[in-house]
């Protein structure tokens, strides 16, 4: 028996794959700022943060690092209403994916910042500079300069990993595709198109995180 692909279904299906689309490129785009906003704050801590505030930091990193994002997820959307907290399935996707991203690029951007001679702190001293003017110019910079494809592939990575926010009915891409092949019953035909939608995303947003980085660090984009 030879199976028949049958994509009509397609057609009538593109506001449903394009809502679906456009939740999960807000998913990664307020995930992607916040989260390494997140991870820029925690990585200060771990680095050159007081000491009493280091042990908090580290538990929540290793905390995030060592458990699934499904779990993550859950316990934000159904654990946190035992506590009187609820919200919107997408205010806890984004919090979930904020929370995730932030442990993760703060381990990456920590090792940036560590690699940062002790030299140019002294030389950021000697100009004056107050210490957040220091951390920013003299450090942070120099950092996120060394480490942007790596901080790059873990932005992309959570954006794939958002696939399972749909398990809160979050209308994200794959809740889309559940949701078209719940109708049409193809299945193998639904999935295809939904691989190369989340394949052509990854793409894109790994070009654009990469002229980004090109725009912000243009000395290294020109080497």
């Amino acid at each position: 028996m030879t199976y028949q692909f049958d994509f009509s279904w397609l057609i009538g299906s593109l506001p449903v794959l394009l809502k679906g689309i456009r939740i999960t490129a807000q998913l990664i785009l307020i995930g992607a700022v916040f989260g390494v906003a997140l991870g820029i704050a925690c990585a200060w801590v771990r680095a050159l943060g007081p000491k009493w505030l280091k042990p908090v930091v580290a538990t929540y990193v290793e905390l995030i690092r060592n458990t699934p994002f499904l779990i993550q997820l859950f316990f934000i959307f159904f654990g946190l209403p035992s506590l009187g907290i609820r919200m919107s399935e997408l205010t806890a996707a984004n919090l979930a994916m904020i929370v995730n991203l932030g442990a993760y690029s703060c381990e990456i951007i920590r090792a940036g910042i560590q690699a940062t001679p002790r030299g140019q702190f002294e030389a950021g001293a000697s100009l004056a500079m107050t210490p957040f003017q220091a951390f920013w110019h003299v450090v942070l910079v120099p950092a996120l300069q060394r480490i942007w494809p790596a901080l790059s592939s873990q932005i992309v990575i959570v954006m794939l990993g958002s696939a399972v926010v749909s398990q809160i009915a979050a209308e994200d891409l794959t809740f889309a595709a559940n949701f078209i092949q719940s109708r049409n019953f193809r299945a193998f035909e639904t999935y295809i198109v939904s691989t190369l939608i989340y394949l052509a995303l990854a793409i894109l947003l790994r070009q654009l995180l990469a002229g980004l980085g090109g725009m912000l660090f243009p000395r290294k984009a020109s080497r």
